[in-house]
């Protein structure tokens, strides 16, 4: 690391703030995350230079720049050289100590870490708002009158539609994961339908595919009940369910955090758990028995 590699802190802090909020592309957000690292010299850098940097198209600076409100790069460098003509007041420049120290205090607010601070600030929401339990508790009776249940997670939603299918299968008795599109889907979803099925839980996350949007229109159109985990109300998919959780998604990485949606889908299960809890307890003791009898767990 060289002298120009050493991020200011409060420069740091200018320049993320500039994309809180913003939906970004994964290869924006690869634009966004070199800028934050190179905060101390970003305003002086070529779209050229920061293409080389991100390791990305030239053409995907300007479009990343025009993502933010701004007519191109030049005019976003030319808000990054006002941060660094008049950086704000009140924080105090490193000083004193080693070089070493120096990084350290530097690496105390880093990007990284304030990405993690905002999903704990995430968690916390999702705490505030379930101080309500109206709408889980609906969510949760919904789904627990479904026989089978089936549970649509595609992309980025595929893995958390089969840790909630995982856990689901203790204690409901026919848990389909559906996590491919095509047209395989659309046939699945009838085969539910047609075995029982009165309601689906769909997971929907950004960037939100299209084929998750029109399986939850074809769900609804064979007379399924939906129950929707998206990141937000004003979610494209949420206008295609019964029920909407929203539960936010972190967004200042390269890719999402979604450990507010793992929670929430661990909360919806422990709703329906309780919407039936004699035939949850069952099914529970029904698998601790057999575990033990095929010694699975160490302890």
């Amino acid at each position: 690391m060289n002298d120009s590699d050493v991020i200011p802190v409060a420069s740091a802090e200018r320049v993320l703030d500039l994309f809180t909020g913003v939906r970004l592309t994964p290869t924006q957000r690869r634009i966004a995350h070199s800028l934050v690292q190179h905060a101390g010299s970003a305003a002086f850098l070529s779209a050229a230079e920061v293409a080389e940097l991100a390791r990305v198209s030239q053409p995907s600076v300007t479009r990343f720049a025009m993502a933010l409100g701004y007519d191109g790069y030049p005019a976003l460098r030319r808000r990054l050289r006002e941060f660094a003509v008049n950086p704000p007041t009140g924080t105090p420049a490193p000083r004193g100590g080693s070089r070493r120290g120096d990084q350290r205090r530097v690496a105390a607010d880093n990007e990284m870490q304030r990405a993690i601070r905002a999903e704990a600030q995430h968690l916390g929401m999702l705490a505030d708002q379930l101080g309500e339990r109206d709408r889980l508790t609906a969510a949760g009776t919904v789904l627990a009158g479904s026989d089978p249940l089936p549970v649509l997670g595609l992309r980025a939603a595929a893995p958390l539609a089969n840790y909630f299918g995982f856990f689901a299968a203790k204690v409901r008795p026919d848990v389909r994961i559906l996590d491919n599109g095509g047209s395989l889907l659309a046939e699945r979803l009838e085969q539910a339908r047609e075995a029982g099925a009165t309601a689906l839980l769909a997971i929907v996350l950004p960037r939100y595919p299209r084929e998750a949007i029109d399986a939850l229109t074809q769900a609804r159109a064979i007379g399924l009940a939906v129950v929707l985990i998206t990141d937000s109300a004003l979610s494209p998919a949420a206008e295609h369910a019964d029920l909407v959780l929203p539960t936010p998604v972190g967004d200042q990485l390269v890719f999402d955090l979604h450990a507010a949606p793992m929670a929430m889908a661990m909360v919806l299960l422990q709703a329906i758990c309780d919407a039936a809890p004699g035939e949850a307890q069952r099914r529970l003791e029904q698998f601790e028995r057999s575990a033990s009898q095929r010694n699975v767990f160490v302890d």
